[in-house]
């Protein structure tokens, strides 16, 4: 850890952790962990990374799903990572659709929920990253001055000595 806080790494969910079969991942049957995730992740650990997940839900806010599944989606993934020796530090996610809620603070591009996790954790931005499948990830890590890598949707994470 260096003297201005910890480094993270922040992790878009639907699309670099789980497949995202284009819609939305609506329940523990539909969520499938990409291969080989949890072994970069725990490579991302080791190499002093604190994860924390942070994800648009919007389907909550559409209705087509409970927080109790989101929060199953959570648990599952969090024990597999638990198996393999490591945990996810957080998940923090926006239940909010912008055609039915409105605009709100903490859906990305905002950058809120990240902004969140750096106070709670007392993470560096600047020693930090996101990897994320859409620009308004990216736009979310750059408005809380953490750096953005994209990748494809469905795509592989890179290593921390990939990057």
């Amino acid at each position: 850890m260096s003297e201005l806080g910890k480094k993270a790494l922040f992790l878009d969910r639907d699309g670099v952790i789980n497949h995202d079969p284009g819609d939305y991942t609506k329940s523990l049957q539909e969520f499938e962990i990409l291969p080989n995730v949890i072994d970069r992740l725990y490579q991302w650990h080791l190499a002093g990374y604190l994860l924390i997940v942070i994800t648009n839900q919007g389907g909550l806010g559409k209705g087509l799903y409970q927080e109790k599944d989101v929060d199953a989606m959570h648990q599952y993934l969090n024990g597999l990572c638990l198996a393999k020796g490591f945990q996810i530090a957080a998940f923090y996610y926006c239940p909010h659709h912008p055609d039915f809620q409105g605009k709100c603070l903490c859906r990305k591009p905002g950058s809120l929920m990240i902004e969140k996790a750096i106070h709670r954790f007392g993470i560096n931005p600047s020693e930090s990253l996101i990897i994320g499948d859409k620009q308004r990830d990216i736009d979310a890590a750059a408005a809380a001055g953490v750096r953005g890598v994209l990748i494809p949707t469905n795509g592989i994470i890179s290593l921390p000595n990939q990057q």
